[in-house]
């Protein structure tokens, strides 16, 4: 049914879960898996201003997205399975990070989405939104949201 999956990864318990998920599914549908972790560079639009090394800044973001990506892909290894990884960057200062996980997904090509949402309900969702559903809308596959383990057992 799927035979490439792609998850998005960042340094969280909810991120970590998705992917045990996505490596679950894999594992069973003999799928590719994809793993990428994504870096939000609309913060570059203030950069000029700040008087800030934007260079010495983006690369200790890379430092961090690789070390992420590196910890996912150790553990889609210790689950007996291969994967590719990829720390890919927003585009544009006005590009979202939902955008560029929805982009991939289509450059990939993905047949499926996997990533975990915070479950935030009411006011927290107003005020953070929701990046899930964000992808959600803009993905040009399927996409499968996982809730945080500690969620998954509440409901």
């Amino acid at each position: 049914m799927y035979s490439n999956i792609l998850v998005a990864v960042d340094d969280s318990d909810t991120s970590r879960h998705a992917l045990q998920q996505a490596v679950a599914l894999a594992h069973g549908l003999a799928a590719r898996l994809r793993v990428v972790h994504v870096i939000d560079m609309s913060w570059l639009a203030l950069g000029p201003e700040l008087a800030v090394d934007v260079e010495a800044l983006t690369a200790a973001r890379h430092g961090v997205g690789e070390r992420i990506i590196n910890a996912a892909l150790d553990a889609v290894r210790q689950a007996g399975l291969d994967a590719e990884g990829a720390v890919i960057e927003t585009e544009t200062p006005g590009q979202r990070v939902e955008e560029a996980i929805a982009k991939e997904a289509g450059r990939w090509p993905a047949d499926l989405v996997v990533l975990g949402t915070h479950g935030r309900r009411g006011f927290q969702r107003l005020v953070l939104g929701s990046a899930a559903e964000q992808i959600v809308r803009l993905s040009p596959v399927p996409v499968l949201l996982v809730p945080t383990a500690s969620e998954a057992r509440a409901t």
